[in-house]
């Protein structure tokens, strides 16, 4: 088994969450792969730009969440164990495009309703209610 440690962000602007559509349809979260001396935060604000080309800020710390999958290439079939760690983040605008050689036909910025609804992992769709009910108390406090 080998043990992959990523970070990504929650982008939102105004009502919206910054959503990623990969070649086979379906639709995630920006995240990657932390690098060598590379701070979690680090990694999370690297993976959103590369991915999306979006200029965020990041608000806070949401949390992690681990899943287990195989992934083959032709040689074999290897077994992961992730661990994904969570930012909120506040894009500066809208401006967002998808990197076709990271793997995304689409960048966009969706409603939070709409975003639960499409999100393609049950994960990161709890990660993005913890996320929206964040954006909400910071708004109306």
């Amino acid at each position: 088994m080998i043990e992959e440690v990523s970070a990504g962000g929650i982008v939102f602007f105004k009502n919206s969450i910054l959503m990623l559509k990969k070649f086979n349809g379906d639709w995630v979260l920006p995240k990657g792969r932390v690098e060598e001396n590379e701070t979690l935060k680090e990694t999370a604000l690297r993976e959103v730009f590369e991915e999306t080309r979006a200029k965020v800020t990041t608000i806070k710390y949401l949390g992690k969440i681990n899943y287990e999958f195989n992934r083959t290439s032709y040689m074999d079939r290897v077994h992961i164990n992730k661990e994904v760690h969570w930012y909120l983040m506040m894009a500066r605008n809208m401006n967002c495009t998808a990197q076709k050689n990271e793997g995304f036909v689409e960048a966009k910025y969706l409603p939070f309703e709409r975003s639960l609804i499409i999100a393609r992992y049950d994960d990161e769709r709890k990660i993005i209610k913890k996320a929206v009910e964040d954006i909400k108390f910071h708004c109306y406090k």
